[in-house]
């Protein structure tokens, strides 16, 4: 069967996050959901597909990969055509491509960009509730911007990663770690490249930059907690409708 590639994009407000969970509707339920239709397959049968990496409950995104084996020969326009028109409108799939067979959404990744949004305004804005977290408290900028670059190289992020993870290895390298003010959107942007994240990473150290950026927690926090490893130490996992996951990076662009 041929192997397909696609890269979507979702409003993960009212699903449990990308991979298929018993609790409620997932991007990946979805979007199978919409492959068996499409095959017409019968009951029973269905689809699966893999992707580049989960997202968590309320976590949305612009760059998602999957892949997936389809019955049958479908140009990736007509296919790219077929499930946005059978997708909800909360998700939508912007590019196809037919793949190598032995491609790989997840472990042929090499690097993942996320961007992480806070609404700084008084009070929250309603037309950003649900991709903003709201802080309006005052913050030094200049210190969230000397604290974050402790992060980037290769480090041990035992004290970045949720208890729930079941990764032994918690050794990631981040590529590049920045935080600025958006004086248009009134917004703190926290954007983070990295070869790979580990569960609820990005959130919590937004989390605990934001304790610095308070005074709560000094500037060389993070350089402390990299060397703890303990996640009880760092701060808390900052709000998941925050977050977007921007961009998966390949050794060749599956959609070149």
């Amino acid at each position: 069967m041929p192997r397909y590639a696609a890269k979507l994009q979702y409003d993960g407000t009212h699903y449990v996050g990308y991979q298929v969970q018993p609790n409620g509707p997932s991007i990946q339920a979805e979007i199978e959901k919409a492959l068996k239709l499409m095959a017409k397959l019968p009951k029973g049968q269905h689809i699966p597909t893999s992707s580049s990496g989960r997202t968590d409950s309320g976590v949305h995104a612009l760059g998602q990969v999957i892949h997936f084996d389809y019955p049958a020969a479908i140009q990736p326009d007509s296919m790219l055509r077929a499930l946005n028109s059978i997708l909800d409108s909360s998700i939508r799939i912007i590019q196809v491509a037919q793949v190598a067979d032995d491609f790989h959404s997840r472990y042929h990744a090499t690097g993942k960009k996320y961007l992480y949004r806070v609404d700084t305004n008084r009070f929250p804005d309603p037309f950003k509730r649900l991709y903003t977290t709201h802080h309006p408290y005052r913050y030094n900028l200049q210190n969230m911007q000397a604290a974050i670059q402790a992060i980037v190289g290769t480090h041990d992020f035992s004290s970045f990663c949720s208890s729930k993870t079941d990764k032994e290895n918690k050794v990631r390298t981040i590529y590049e770690a920045t935080v600025n003010y958006d004086e248009a959107s009134h917004e703190l942007h926290f954007y983070f490249h990295g070869a790979g994240f580990l569960y609820n990473m990005v959130r919590i150290l937004v989390g605990t930059l934001l304790q610095i950026g308070d005074g709560l927690k000094p500037v060389n926090e993070l350089e402390r907690l990299l060397e703890a490893q303990n996640r009880n130490e760092a701060g808390p996992t900052a709000p998941p409708q925050g977050l977007c996951m921007m961009e998966v990076e390949y050794p060749e662009d599956p959609f070149k």
